[in-house]
C-alpha cells in the first residue's frame, strides 16, 4: 500500500497547480546540455526516472541501489545521471509534468463537448499508473514543480468552454471542478492499488462520479 499524506488531496486545485508546475523551466525547454545529449544518453537517463518512478511508488524509501537496479544500470552510471537523490526527483517532476501534457494531447481537449473532454482526460491520468502514486505520495517536493503557464491553463480553459457549451455545471467555480477531479481520481488510483476492485469497474465508477458531479443539470 502507499503511504499516501491525508493533507495532500484536501485540495484538488493544489494538486493540479502542482502537476502543471515546471515544464516551463525544464521540460519543454531543453538547456543547450541537454538538447545536446546524445540518443543513448538521453534513453538511459530516460530509463534511469522511469526507473526511479517504479521502485518509489513500490516503496517511497527506495534506495539509489534499488532504481538503478530496476534501470538495469550501475550505480557509478546512476550518479554520473543523477548525483543525487534530490536531481532525481527533480527529474521525476519534469517528467510528470510531460507525461500530463502528453496526456492532454491524447484526451483531445478541444475535440467534442468539454464533459466529454473531461472524460476522456481523466481515463488518461489513471492511465499514468505509478507515477500518480509517486505524485499523490508528496514524494517530489512541490517546489520543485511550481508556477508553470504553459500546461496550467488547460483544465481551466476546457471549464470555461463547458460553461459555453452547456455540458458542465455553470454553478461550480474552477478550482471546485479541477479540485472534484483529483479527488475523485485520487480514490479511483487508491482503489485500484488496493485491489478492492478491477480496472474495469473503478474507471465506471469514476466516469459516473465526474459525470454526476460536474456535468450540468438536464432540464425537467
Amino acid at each position: 500500500m502507499f503511504h499516501f499524506g491525508q493533507r495532500q488531496f484536501l485540495s484538488g486545485m493544489a494538486m493540479y497547480r502542482s502537476l502543471m508546475a515546471n515544464d516551463s523551466r525544464s521540460g519543454t525547454a531543453p538547456t543547450a546540455d541537454a538538447s545536446a545529449e546524445s540518443g543513448a544518453r538521453a534513453r538511459t537517463r530516460q530509463a534511469i526516472v522511469e526507473a526511479a518512478v517504479r521502485a518509489l511508488a513500490a516503496d517511497p524509501g527506495a534506495s539509489l541501489g534499488r532504481v538503478a537496479e530496476l534501470a538495469d544500470v550501475g550505480r557509478t552510471t546512476l550518479h554520473r545521471y543523477f548525483p543525487e537523490r534530490a536531481d532525481l526527483l527533480d527529474a521525476v517532476a519534469r517528467h510528470a509534468v510531460r507525461s500530463i501534457a502528453a496526456a492532454h494531447d491524447r484526451a483531445r481537449l478541444d475535440e467534442g463537448t468539454a464533459l466529454e473532454a473531461l472524460l476522456r482526460v481523466a481515463q488518461e491520468y489513471l492511465e499514468l499508473g505509478d507515477l500518480l502514486t509517486v505524485l499523490f505520495s508528496g514524494l517530489v517536493p512541490e517546489e520543485a514543480w511550481a508556477d508553470d503557464v504553459m500546461n496550467g491553463d488547460a483544465l481551466v480553459r476546457l471549464c470555461a468552454r463547458g460553461r459555453t457549451d452547456g455540458s458542465l455545471d455553470p454553478r461550480l467555480p474552477d478550482d471546485w471542478s479541477q479540485g472534484v477531479l483529483w479527488s475523485a481520481l485520487y480514490l479511483s488510483w487508491s482503489t485500484l492499488r488496493a485491489g478492492d476492485a478491477d480496472r474495469h469497474t473503478v474507471v465506471t465508477n469514476l466516469l459516473l462520479t465526474l459525470r454526476k458531479a460536474l456535468g450540468a443539470s438536464l432540464p425537467g
